[in-house]
C-alpha cells in the first residue's frame, strides 16, 4: 500500500479562513490580525481581556531520546488535540515555530505528519509571519549598538575581549562560527574575535518565549549581560540603551500565531527556543491564552523527556506559574528496537526480544515524569510495520511501571486513530491525581541544581566541574544570580552526555565544559559535552531537493 507524503496530504488540506477558527475558540475576528486567508495573530488588547478566565487542562507532550527511527512527538502533540477536539472538549494545539536551518539542513520541517499536521505546511517551515526575522533584527541591532558605543569611546570602558553578545543568522552555516569582526582599519573599528550562532539558539528567542507581555520583554532584554569590562563588572543591554528599539522590532512577534490542524482545529505555533541550549517550549503567552480559552492545551518540550520535560517543568512551568495535569510520553515500537540493537535497515522485521530490550529507556523517562508529580500517558505511535506481538510487549512493560500505554494510529488516520488515547488523557487528567512540583528549589545552590538534574533524571553518578567553573557559580550567586534554574545544554540522544550510548545507563558522569548567564532569560545554561550553537549543513542537504514544480507548487519541503 502506497501512503501519500505529508506535503501532498497538507496540500488537500482543505482550509477554513482564520476568522472561523478563531471563533472556535471565542476570539472576535476584530482582534486577529490576518496574514493571508489561513493564518493570523491574536491581538495583546485580547490576551490582556481574558486573563480572568480561568484555565483549562494542560497536557505535556514528551517522547523517549530521539532516535534515526523516529518517534513523532509533533505529530502526536497535533493528532492528540485532534482526537480531543473529536469527543467533544475544546481543545487548543500550541507548538513551536520551525527554524530555517534545519529545514534546509537535514531534521526537515516541523508541523506534525501525516494525517496529524497543522497547516499551512509550507508558510509555517518558511518566513510564516515573520518572527524569526524580528528576532535575528533584534539580535543584530544590538550587535550594531555594542560595536558602535565601543568605536564613538566606550564610555562603558567595554573590554573589548570580553565582549559575550555574538551575532546571529537563521540558517546552519559552520564558516561563521568563529569569525574576526571590524577589520580593514580605523574606520570600522577594533579589531576582535566574534561569532555567529543560529537564531533559535539567541537569548533574544528564549526571552520571547518566557515574556508575560511586553513590558516584561523589555525589562528582560534590558537585563541582558552584552560584555564585561576590565574589572569584570557586567555591561547589560540597557546600558547600550538597545532595549526600547529591541522591543519595538519585537511588538508584533510576541502575539501568538494562530493556524489549524488538517481537521480544521486550533493551533498556535509562536517561539522556537533551541531544545538543549535553551528550554525548547513554545511561548508562554501563547500556552497562557490558549489555557484560558480552551478546555484542554496539548504542548510539546523538544528532544526525549530528559531533556524537553525537564526544562518544561523546572524553567517554564516555574516561570509562568503552570502545572501540567498529565504528561504523554511518545514511543515508537521501531525505536524500542534500537534501542535494542537492532540496526535501522532491520526495524521492519518482527523482534519482540529486541522491543524488550529496547524498553528501559522509556522505563527511565516515566519514572523521572513521575518524580515531578505527574501522572504518565504513553502513546505507542503506530507505524504500519508494527506487529501485534511487539505493540504488547510495550504496553505489558509500561504497566509494570505503573502507567498504561495506548495505540495511537493519528498518522494514518487523524482524529479517528487517536480517540483512544484522547479518552484515556481525559480519564488522567479528569482524575485529579496530578500534584506538581519543580525538581529543586530557587535557593538550592546552582552546582547543587545542576547535581540533582544530573542525579535524578541522568542517573549520573556526579557533576564534574573545574575550579573555574564553580567560582563562576559563587561569583554569580553573590551577584544575586542563585536563585535561577539551570538549563542543561547536552546531547538530546542519550541521558548521558556521549550521544551513542542508549538506553538507560548508570554509573556515567556529567562533564560541565562552559557556564553561560542568561541574565535576562532568567537561567543558567551548563554546557555538557559538545553542543553546538550554530550547527552546520550535512553532505547532502535537504536544500538541494527543495524546488518549484512547474505548478509553482514547493517540492522537496517535507
Amino acid at each position: 500500500m502506497s501512503y501519500k507524503s505529508d506535503i501532498e496530504i497538507a496540500r488537500e488540506a482543505n482550509k477554513k479562513p482564520i476568522q472561523e477558527i478563531g471563533a472556535k475558540l471565542g476570539i472576535p475576528g476584530e482582534h486577529l490580525l490576518p496574514y493571508g486567508h489561513d493564518k493570523a495573530k491574536v491581538s495583546q488588547d485580547y490576551i490582556t481581556s481574558v486573563q480572568g478566565n480561568k484555565n483549562g487542562k494542560l497536557i505535556l507532550v514528551t517522547a523517549i531520546n530521539p532516535t534515526p527511527a523516529g518517534e513523532g512527538k509533533t505529530t502526536t502533540t497535533v493528532g492528540l488535540g485532534d482526537g480531543l477536539n473529536r469527543i467533544g472538549q475544546k481543545a487548543t494545539v500550541c507548538i513551536r515555530e520551525a527554524s530555517l536551518g534545519p529545514n534546509f539542513g537535514m531534521k526537515g520541517g516541523a508541523a506534525g505528519g501525516g494525517y496529524a499536521q497543522v497547516v499551512p505546511m509550507e508558510d509555517m517551515n518558511l518566513h510564516f509571519t515573520g518572527d524569526f526575522h524580528a528576532i535575528t533584527s533584534a539580535h543584530s541591532l544590538l550587535s550594531a549598538m555594542i560595536d558602535n558605543h565601543i568605536y564613538w569611546g566606550n564610555e562603558e570602558d567595554i573590554d573589548v575581549r570580553r565582549v559575550v553578545w555574538r551575532r546571529v543568522v537563521d540558517m546552519n552555516d559552520r564558516a561563521l562560527r568563529q569569525i574576526n569582526v571590524s577589520l580593514g582599519g580605523v574606520a570600522n573599528g577594533f579589531p576582535r574575535e566574534g561569532g555567529f550562532d543560529i537564531t533559535v539558539a539567541s537569548e533574544v528567542m528564549a526571552i520571547l518565549c518566557l515574556s508575560l507581555n511586553l513590558k516584561d520583554l523589555e525589562k528582560r532584554l534590558g537585563d541582558m549581560i552584552v560584555a564585561y569590562r576590565r574589572d569584570r563588572t557586567p555591561v547589560f543591554c540597557r546600558d547600550i540603551k538597545a532595549q526600547g528599539a529591541m522591543t519595538v522590532l519585537l511588538k508584533d512577534a510576541m502575539q501568538p500565531n494562530l493556524v489549524q490542524t488538517l481537521e480544521n482545529n486550533p493551533a498556535f505555533v509562536h517561539g522556537g527556543p533551541f531544545a538543549n541550549i535553551a528550554h525548547g517550549c513554545n511561548s508562554v503567552i501563547a500556552t497562557t491564552t490558549a489555557l484560558k480559552i480552551s478546555d484542554y492545551v496539548v504542548t510539546e518540550a523538544g528532544f526525549g523527556a530528559d531533556l524537553g520535560a525537564e526544562k518544561f517543568m523546572n524553567i517554564k512551568c516555574r516561570k509562568a506559574g503552570l502545572a501540567p495535569d498529565c504528561v504523554v510520553l511518545v514511543a515508537t515500537v521501531r525505536a524500542m528496537k534500537m534501542n535494542g540493537g537492532v540496526a535501522k535497515a532491520d526495524l521492519g522485521a518482527e523482534n519482540v526480544e529486541a522491543v524488550k530490550a529496547g524498553c528501559p529507556n522509556l522505563g527511565r523517562h516515566i519514572e523521572n515524569i513521575k518524580s515531578f508529580g505527574v501522572p504518565v500517558v504513553v502513546a505507542i505511535n503506530h507505524f504500519v510495520t508494527d506487529t501485534e506481538a511487539e505493540v504488547a510487549a510495550v504496553k505489558d512493560f509500561v504497566a509494570t511501571h505503573g502507567a498504561e500505554a495506548v495505540l495511537s494510529r493519528h498518522w494514518e488516520l487523524g482524529s479517528e486513530g487517536s480517540e483512544p488515547l484522547a479518552r484515556k488523557v481525559v480519564e488522567v487528567a479528569e482524575a485529579g491525581n496530578a500534584n506538581f512540583a519543580p525538581l529543586y528549589g530557587d535557593d538550592m545552590a546552582l552546582f547543587q541544581k545542576m547535581e540533582t538534574i544530573a542525579k535524578r533524571i541522568y542517573r549520573a553518578d556526579a557533576v564534574i566541574a573545574d575550579k573555574k567553573i564553580r567560582d563562576q557559580l559563587k561569583a554569580w550567586e553573590e551577584q544575586g544570580y542563585g536563585n535561577l534554574p539551570i538549563c542543561m545544554a547536552k546531547t538530546q540522544y542519550s541521558f548521558t552526555t556521549d550521544p551513542s550510548v542508549r538506553g538507560a545507563p548508570t554509573g556515567h558522569s556529567v562533564p560541565v565544559r562552559e557556564v553561560r548567564l542568561s541574565a535576562g532569560a532568567g537561567f543558567i545554561v551548563a554546557v555538557c559535552g559538545e553542543i553546538m550553537t550554530m550547527p552546520g549543513l550535512p553532505s547532502k542537504p535537504a536544500a538541494e531537493n527543495i524546488h518549484l514544480n512547474d505548478g509553482g507548487q514547493i517540492e522537496g519541503l517535507f
